[in-house]
C-alpha cells in the first residue's frame, strides 16, 4: 500500500508475517478432511429479506429472522456489491429506517428511530462493539470482507451492549473455510477513485482454515482538495485443538485518510451550486484514523447441547484532525469567513473478554455471559481554538493551518466495564416462542486531567431488558410482540468531563408488533412493523433556575415500518422499504427557559424509503433504484431544516466468464444537489455529484 506514510510501515509487519506464513505452500495443499467444528456463522440470503437466515445481532440463540420478535434486517456481500456499495453506510442507509448523519467530527453516524448518534446508534464488528470516545466511531469503513451487515432497529441486543435506544448495527466477517478460494476486484470511476481488493480463503494443516482480505481506495473527493484513501487487512483462522475444542484468532489494521471537507457555506440561506465544487479548508489540513484489533476466541463443545467459550480482544485506535472546521458567507462582503482552527488526536486502547455458555437442545434454549472491558482514552487539542481567515468564495488561496493555541493533551480517562447478560428462547409449541432476556451493564470512569484541573471518579450503572413473542400462524407467518429497554450516557463515557460526571445515564423502553411473511418458497417476502419508544433522563435547564443543567427531559417517537421483496417474475425482483417516524421532546428546556416540547429532535427525517428494480439472468444482472430521506431539522428549535432529497442509482453487471463478471455503477443519475446532513446553521455536508465507476470482479 504505497499511499501510507512510512511509518505505519511498522504497524504493518505483524500482519505481513501473518499472511506470508499463511500462504505458504503447506497452508494451501488440498484437503479432504472436514474441520470438525460447530462455530459456524449465519449466511445471509443474497436475494430477499433472508427470513430464514439466522441471526448473529439481535440474539445468539440460532434465531432466524423469522423466528425473532423484533424488527432486523440482513444486507448480504452479493447485494451490496450489485448496488455498488462502496462504503458500509451506503449499504446500511439502504435498509428501513436508517439515515446517515456521519461528518469529519463524528466519522460514521446515524440516525434510527427517532434517535441520533454514535451513543445511540451502536455500531459492531464481528460482534465487537468498540466504546464510543468524544462521540466518534470511524470502523468498519468498507464493506469488503463482510458477509453480511445485520441491522437491527430499536433497543433490543442483549447479547451486545446495553441496548442502545436506535438500532445496532453489526457487519459479519466472512468466515475461514477450508475449500480453497480467492476473489479479487479492482474499480476505476469519477473523482479519480481507485479501488481494489482481494480475498483468499484456505486449508491450513489439516484441522484448521485461514481467510485473509486486503482492500485499498483512492479518490480526489469530488471536490477541491478531497484526496482521501483507505486501506486494510482482516485475517483469520479458525484451527481444531481437539474434536470437541476450536481456536479462532484474528488479526486486523485498517488506516484512513477521509476527505477534509467539513461542509459548503450557504448564500442568502440557500445551497448554492456554484460552490459545490470549493472546499473551505486549509491547505494543509489534515484528518487520519488508524484501527487495530486482535480476537483470540476458544470454543469448548462440552456435549452436543452445551458449548462454553471465552473471547479475548484488544483494540487500538489513533485519530488526528487538523482543520478549520467553521465557514459563514458575508453576502454584504461577498467573502468567506473561517473560523475554529481545531487540532483533535485520540488515543484510544479498549481490552476486553466475554466468558459464555450456551446450552441449545430441546424446546429451551439459553444463553448466559460475563463481559469486562478496561479503556484507556487521551483527547489532545488545541483549546480553545482560536484563530480566523477571510477567503473569497472562488479562486483562493487556501492558507495554512495557524492557530494561536499550542496542541497538548488535555485529559485522560481510565474506564472499567462490567456486565452481566443471560438469554432465554422457549419453544411452547412448534407455533409459539417467548424470548426473554436480561443484562446488567457496569461502569467506572476515573478522568485526569494532564492540565492540571481537578479529576474526578464516576460510577454509573443500567439494566436492559427484552420480552418477545413470536406466534407463527403457519409456517410462513409469524405474528410477534415485544417490549424492551436500553440506556445511553448522555455524552460519551470515555469523554465524560466534570459538569456531566454527576448525570446517571439515560433510560428507554420500547413497545413493537410486527408481522413476518414469506410467499412461494421464498418468492415474496414482507415485513412490517409499528414501535412506541420512550426515552427519560436526557439533559434540560432546570425550570426552577434555568442557569442550571439537570436530568429530567425527554422525547419520544413512534412509527411505522415496511420492507419487501418480491420475485416479479424468473428475472426481476422488486426490493423495497419505507419508514414514517413521529419523534419528538416531551420535556425540554433550553437557553432563555424556552420549552422544546413538541419539537422534533434533529437529524430525524418523518419518511425515509428506497427502491430497487433488480434483472438478473444467467449472463447479466443489471439494477436501478431510489433512495429518498425527508426533510431534517437541524437543531431543537426547528428553525432551520435541511431540504427533502431523492436520488437515483443505477447498475449493470456482465459475467463475463464463469469467474470474471464486470460492472457499471452509476450514481445520482439526475446530479442532484442536496445535503446529507448539517455542521453547523451556516454550512452544510453536500452529497457527491453524478458520477460512474467501471469495476470487475473475478473468483475462483
Amino acid at each position: 500500500m504505497t499511499s501510507f506514510r512510512p511509518n505505519h510501515a511498522t504497524a504493518l509487519r505483524p500482519i505481513v508475517a501473518t499472511i506470508a506464513a499463511l500462504c505458504a505452500p503447506g497452508a494451501w495443499a488440498e484437503q479432504t478432511e472436514v474441520m470438525p467444528t460447530v462455530t459456524v456463522q449465519a449466511k445471509a440470503s443474497h436475494e430477499g429479506l433472508g427470513l430464514a437466515s439466522e441471526s448473529a445481532t439481535a440474539s445468539r440463540l440460532n434465531l432466524t429472522l423469522q423466528e425473532l420478535p423484533a424488527s432486523a434486517e440482513m444486507l448480504g456481500a452479493d447485494t451490496m456489491q450489485a448496488r455498488g456499495d462502496l462504503l458500509v453506510k451506503d449499504a446500511v442507509t439502504r435498509t428501513t429506517g436508517l439515515t446517515d448523519t456521519s461528518s469529519p467530527g463524528n466519522g460514521i453516524a446515524y440516525s434510527a428511530r427517532g434517535f441520533s448518534g454514535n451513543s445511540a446508534i451502536a455500531q459492531l464488528e464481528n460482534g465487537q462493539r468498540p466504546q464510543v470516545g468524544s462521540g466518534t466511531a470511524t470502523y468498519p469503513a468498507d464493506p469488503w470482507g463482510y458477509e453480511y451487515i445485520e441491522v437491527l432497529r430499536g433497543p433490543g441486543s442483549i447479547v451486545y451492549g446495553s441496548g442502545t435506544t436506535g438500532a445496532t448495527i453489526n457487519a459479519v466477517r466472512k468466515a475461514p473455510q477450508r475449500k480453497t478460494s480467492i476473489e479479487a476486484m479492482a474499480g476505476i470511476g469519477g473523482g479519480k477513485t481507485l479501488r481494489g481488493g482481494i480475498g483468499a480463503t484456505g486449508a491450513l494443516g489439516e484441522k484448521g482454515a485461514f481467510r485473509v482480505d486486503a482492500y485499498a481506495d483512492r479518490s480526489d473527493g469530488f471536490i477541491d482538495r478531497g484526496q482521501s484513501r483507505r486501506g486494510k487487512i482482516l485475517t483469520s483462522m479458525r484451527y481444531a485443538l481437539a474434536s470437541n475444542v476450536d481456536l479462532e484468532l484474528s488479526l486486523d489494521h485498517s488506516e484512513q485518510r477521509p476527505r477534509r471537507y467539513f461542509g459548503t457555506p450557504l448564500v442568502e440561506g440557500r445551497i448554492a451550486r456554484e460552490l459545490r465544487d470549493q472546499n473551505y479548508n486549509v491547505g494543509d489540513a489534515d484528518i487520519s484514523f488508524k484501527d487495530d484489533k486482535a480476537v483470540a476466541r476458544l470454543t469448548w463443545r462440552v456435549s452436543p447441547a452445551l458449548s462454553i467459550s471465552n473471547e479475548l480482544a484488544y483494540m487500538k485506535a489513533h485519530r488526528n484532525w487538523r482543520n478549520v472546521e467553521s465557514y459563514a458567507y458575508d453576502a454584504q462582503a461577498k467573502v468567506v469567513e473561517r473560523n475554529d482552527y481545531i487540532a483533535l488526536q485520540h488515543d484510544q486502547e479498549q481490552t476486553g473478554n466475554r466468558l459464555e455458555a450456551r446450552w441449545n437442545a430441546g424446546a429451551n434454549r439459553i444463553v448466559a455471559g460475563w463481559e469486562a472491558a478496561t479503556i484507556n482514552f487521551t483527547h489532545t487539542n488545541n483549546a480553545p481554538y482560536g484563530g480566523a481567515s477571510t477567503v473569497a468564495p472562488i479562486g483562493f488561496n487556501p492558507g495554512v493551518f495557524d492557530s494561536p493555541d499550542p496542541l497538548r493533551p488535555n485529559f485522560r480517562t481510565d474506564t472499567t466495564t462490567n456486565a452481566l447478560y443471560l438469554e432465554d428462547a422457549y419453544s411452547f409449541s412448534e407455533r409459539l416462542l417467548l424470548l426473554a432476556g436480561l443484562r446488567h451493564d457496569r461502569y467506572k470512569v476515573d478522568r485526569i486531567s494532564l492540565l492540571g484541573a481537578a479529576g474526578f471518579s464516576s460510577k454509573l450503572h443500567s439494566n436492559a431488558v427484552r420480552l418477545g413473542l413470536t406466534w407463527r400462524l403457519a409456517a410462513d407467518t409469524s405474528l410477534y410482540g415485544q417490549v424492551s429497554s436500553g440506556s445511553d450516557p448522555v455524552t460519551s463515557l470515555l469523554s465524560l468531563n466534570l459538569a456531566n460526571s454527576r448525570y446517571k445515564l439515560t433510560s428507554s423502553r420500547q413497545v413493537e408488533t410486527g408481522i413476518k411473511q414469506s410467499l412461494a418458497n421464498g418468492q415474496a417476502e414482507w415485513t412490517a412493523a409499528l414501535y412506541r419508544i420512550s426515552k427519560d433522563d436526557i439533559i434540560t435547564r432546570d425550570p426552577a433556575n434555568p442557569a442550571l443543567s439537570i436530568q429530567g427531559g425527554s422525547q419520544s417517537s413512534r412509527g411505522a415500518e415496511v420492507s419487501a421483496s418480491v420475485a416479479l417474475a424468473s428475472a426481476w425482483r422488486l426490493e423495497a422499504n419505507a419508514a414514517y417516524t413521529d419523534a419528538q421532546f416531551d420535556q425540554l428546556i433550553e437557553s432563555g427557559k424556552i420549552s422544546r416540547a413538541g419539537k422534533r429532535p434533529a437529524n430525524v427525517p418523518k419518511i425515509s424509503s428506497n427502491l430497487w428494480l433488480n434483472y438478473r439472468t444467467e449472463g447479466w444482472r443489471a439494477a436501478v433504484g431510489a433512495r429518498y430521506v425527508g426533510e431534517r431539522y437541524i437543531d431543537n428549535g426547528n428553525t432551520q431544516a435541511l431540504p427533502a432529497y431523492t436520488t437515483l442509482d443505477a447498475s449493470l453487471g456482465w459475467n463475463a466468464s464463469r469467474n470474471l463478471r464486470v460492472q457499471l455503477n452509476l450514481r445520482n443519475l439526475t446530479d442532484k444537489l442536496y445535503a446529507t446532513t448539517s455542521y453547523s446553521d451556516s454550512q452544510y455536508l453536500l452529497g457527491d455529484r453524478r458520477h460512474v465507476e467501471l469495476s470487475a470482479q473475478w473468483r475462483y
